[in-house]
């Protein structure tokens, strides 16, 4: 089982992420709450991770802060919730927000996060009211992003965006109605998101 890495970050196109280990590249998944506070490429990273084995496939997921792992393994215990819901989740609010949300009943706001319904909030907010109060005090904060903007951040956050579940109509109005000349792609997807869920 792989529980950490410490490496180079070679490249980041949300949400994947390459480290370099010993000359060893790992590719992992990672929510935006993660990539939003990663160093620039080139620079050295270390990640929390969460191993996956499934009967077809192997998956590595990769997480700063231990709240956001803890979360991500707890999401998946509710029945019907994969890590592909779980990564949207993360990358839809903060630890901290989503413990509140859960822990006040807010089925109405967990819905307007990609992939899941009403039925699967409700099991959240049975399933996980007791789990998840040690997240609300962990609050992660949002760094600023890194200078250096990709030629098409545009299309970046398209991409990012569509991954993380939203329907590719809905992502081209949302980046069309946030992008603003300058962006990177993670402030675009950092905008989109926040949109999306009219916060």
């Amino acid at each position: 089982m792989i529980g950490r890495l410490r490496g180079i970050l070679v490249s980041k196109q949300p949400p994947w992420l390459l480290v370099e280990v010993g000359g060893v590249g790992y590719e992992l998944e990672a929510p935006m709450s993660t990539i939003y506070d990663l160093p620039q490429t080139g620079q050295e990273v270390t990640l929390l991770t969460h191993y996956a084995v499934k009967e077809d496939s192997v998956a590595l997921y990769g997480f700063l802060r231990e709240a956001e792992r803890a979360l991500f393994r707890n999401l998946q215990k509710v029945s019907g919730i994969g890590a592909k819901i779980s990564l949207a989740v993360l990358s839809g609010v903060s630890t901290n927000e989503f413990a509140r949300l859960v822990q006040s009943g807010d089925v109405v706001a967990l819905t307007k996060i990609p992939g899941i319904g009403k039925k699967t909030a409700e099991r959240m907010v049975v399933e996980l009211r007791d789990r998840v109060d040690g997240l609300a005090t962990a609050v992660p904060g949002i760094a600023a992003t890194a200078p250096g903007v990709p030629a098409d951040p545009a299309a970046e956050a398209t991409v990012a965006l569509q991954q993380l579940g939203y329907k590719p109509v809905e992502v081209t109005r949302l980046v069309q109605k946030v992008a603003a000349e300058g962006d990177s792609a993670e402030t675009i997807i950092r905008k989109a998101l926040r949109a999306a869920l009219g916060s």
